[in-house]
């Protein structure tokens, strides 16, 4: 699947969508509309309450949905059952392949108020029923994404575990550990995210594997000999201090870890490295879980704390479940003919819901040092010399995808955008943009 990982079969995508997407291709087939040519990209307005910037991520994801974007017959069959639309369109949906264009930020990329992170370009008919799939995987994944971008900076360089499958939909949480992967997480406990995505896998034992025998030390003594001393050894199923003398004395210094799950995590660490060391286990690590998020990660900074893993918060987005992008027609031809120049559209509304029109192009304004200074959005032709870093990639030409990387080169340019925003951008108090977002307007190229 997208990412450079395993290519695992998946059925049709067309239905991942909202049904007036194909009330539209009704009316435009049948207005003589449907054939324009029109450009789409995905932005979003602002960025959740207090964040400093966004994370691209799920663009693989969205390569694989598009290629698998087809209307076989049992989907044509329901489609017609439930009278959905009429007999032409359905003939048009039978061939349905997008042929068109794909640009965007390249995953991993940092992105800011405006950043027009995709643009996809073809015909409305094409364009316009892929908005559903290609916002529920971009929203879904950028804002894990983030949320972890926020954790592993918060984590200072220790490495964090993602194990968050058991509170999210189970093909969320594939998902999700794909997306934490790139806003820098080192590994998940989900196998299927290990099999799909090549995702480094972690587990051990929980609770109930201590609970199962007849005593602490019997259940550490079952675990060592058959997972070796290497393992990590959950030690606050009862009493702490007694978990930790036993797992020593059972595995010997060479105990891989120890993994605390409750309790005042940084009072608890402090004491179990102590002992730790006095029962000479100097190099047995320390792994905390528990309902931890960024907030709590940077509590324990000064603890002797050596891995974290992540679950409900992570999957959830840490409080913002979504990134809000939107899909909006930006541009579409003056008139049918295929050489028609474009003609910058856009919605004019109150509320906050105003768009700017015409096909985007952006570039990220660096100081003399690297750093970002704004994030620039341009309308018409790209200039020849742009004042920064331009951003948009080809991602798809003509139907076909002609940009797919291993997911480790997307993990990597996360880290490196990251590092490359003004410091405030890692700090975790509320606050605006890390940079802003301006506006370089021009004619509407087509």
């Amino acid at each position: 699947m997208g990412g450079g990982g395993r290519r695992v079969g998946v059925p049709s995508t067309a239905l991942f969508t909202d049904q007036y997407e194909l009330t539209m291709l009704q009316a435009a087939l049948k207005a003589g509309t449907a054939g324009r040519r029109s450009v789409f990209e995905v932005f979003t307005r602002r960025l959740p309450e207090g964040r400093r910037y966004g994370v691209v991520a799920g663009t693989g994801r969205v390569l694989d949905a598009v290629e698998n974007f087809r209307f076989d017959p049992g989907v044509l069959g329901f489609l017609r059952e439930r009278h959905v639309v009429d007999e032409q369109t359905l003939d048009w949906l039978a061939g349905y392949r997008f042929s068109g264009d794909i640009w965007g930020y390249p995953e991993g990329e940092v992105y800011f108020p405006g950043s027009p992170i995709l643009r996809v370009e073809g015909s409305f008919a094409e364009c316009v029923l892929l908005e559903t799939v290609i916002l529920s995987i971009l929203n879904h994944d950028s804002a894990i994404a983030a949320a972890a971008s926020r954790m592993s900076s918060a984590a200072g360089g220790r490495p964090l575990i993602e194990m968050g499958a058991r509170r999210t939909h189970e093909l969320a949480a594939v998902a999700a550990s794909r997306a934490a992967y790139v806003g820098g997480f080192a590994s998940t406990s989900n196998l299927a995210a290990g099999f799909r995505y090549h995702i480094p896998t972690v587990g051990t034992s929980a609770h109930a594997f201590t609970l199962l025998h007849d005593s602490e030390r019997d259940a550490f003594r079952a675990q060592v000999d058959s997972l070796g001393r290497g393992t990590t050894l959950l030690v606050d199923t009862y009493d702490v201090a007694e978990a930790v003398r036993a797992a020593v004395e059972v595995a010997g210094p060479e105990l891989g870890a120890v993994r605390i799950d409750s309790g005042d995590l940084l009072l608890v660490a402090h004491r179990v490295r102590q002992q730790l060391d006095e029962l000479g286990a100097r190099d047995t690590k320390i792994i905390v879980t528990s309902d931890l998020d960024e907030y709590a990660i940077a509590s324990l900074a000064a603890a002797p704390v050596d891995a974290y893993g992540v679950g409900t918060q992570l999957v959830t987005g840490s409080g913002h479940p979504t990134a809000s992008m939107v899909y909006k027609l930006v541009a579409r031809a003056a008139s049918d003919d295929p050489k028609a120049p474009l003609v910058p559209v856009a919605k004019k509304s109150s509320g906050g819901k105003t768009s700017v029109g015409g096909r985007k192009w952006a570039v990220r304004r660096l100081d003399e040092d690297g750093i970002a200074q704004a994030e620039v959005v341009g309308t018409g032709p790209v200039p020849d010399e742009p004042a920064g870093r331009p951003l948009l990639v080809e991602l798809v030409r003509g139907g076909e995808v002609v940009r797919r990387e291993p997911l480790d080169t997307v993990r990597d340019r996360h880290a490196a955008a990251r590092a490359n925003l003004p410091l405030s951008a890692t700090q975790l108090s509320r606050g605006e943009p890390v940079i802003p977002t301006e506006y370089a307007h021009g004619p509407s190229g087509s």
